[in-house]
């Protein structure tokens, strides 16, 4: 079942949102060369923590980790640890918050120095991915056009499209109904309404679409081992706008 929020719960998501967007705009500066994604974790964990929430992956279904933090070819749910940045990386941190009940989910992904330009492409066309999918979430259009949105741009550079993983409503939970595909898919295909939180998250590979799952019981990556990048943000349907709730 799909909830639709109300104003006072919108103002309570907004709160959390304004946490997320204020951290991954943190991220920006401290992420660099020779950090370990374990000392990233810390710094995301504190952030929310001196903020009076909580991070809201620590502990759901035994996450371990307070962000997913993955790297190069991990697509999601890498677990945070030893592993140290270098130079050419891409890093897709995922964090999400929950703020006395309300929740806020996004996703960023970084180039650690500069990277080769076929990764920057990468890069910058997931983002693309993502706005193209928000500008296209307005009252009375569907879930699938979020989806046909999202998967053109990528297809159109020749990059996989993830289809295991998807973006979910967001809010009074951390997953919520819909799902929200990153290709067209023959699932339900719901009207999208104002009072709709929905956290819209592209997942493009530079090869292919298809994903092997890591031995840790977490971890996601490439089939053939090429760089994935990930990008999120949580929005709010209104009549006659989209409001970007984790704008950063």
């Amino acid at each position: 079942m799909i909830t639709l929020k109300s104003e006072k719960q919108l103002e309570g998501i907004r709160a959390s949102a304004k946490i997320l967007a204020g951290l991954h705009n943190q991220l920006t500066l401290y992420v660099k060369e020779g950090l370990t994604t374990g000392q990233i974790d810390a710094f995301c964990y504190n952030y929310i923590t001196d903020n009076n929430a909580v991070p809201a992956f620590l502990g759901y279904m035994d996450y371990p980790a307070t962000a997913c933090i993955s790297v190069n070819e991990e697509v999601i749910h890498g677990i945070p640890g030893k592993r140290v940045l270098k130079e050419g990386d891409i890093v897709s941190i995922d964090l999400g918050v929950n703020l006395n009940g309300y929740f806020s989910d996004a996703a960023q992904t970084l180039i650690i120095g500069s990277a080769d330009p076929e990764i920057e492409k990468l890069v910058s066309v997931t983002k693309e991915c993502l706005a193209a999918g928000i500008q296209a979430a307005g009252t009375g259009k569907r879930i699938s056009d979020i989806s046909r949105a999202v998967f053109s741009i990528a297809d159109k550079n020749g990059y996989g499209v993830v289809r295991e993983y998807c973006g979910h409503g967001v809010g009074l939970a951390l997953h919520e109904e819909p799902q929200i595909s990153n290709y067209v898919s023959s699932g339900s295909n719901p009207r999208i309404r104002p009072g709709m939180v929905l956290a819209i998250e592209p997942m493009i590979n530079l090869g292919t679409k298809n994903i092997l799952h890591m031995p840790d019981g977490w971890t996601v990556i490439t089939a053939d081992r090429k760089p994935s990048a990930h990008w999120e943000h949580s929005i709010a349907v209104h009549k006659d706008h989209i409001e970007v709730l984790t704008a950063f």
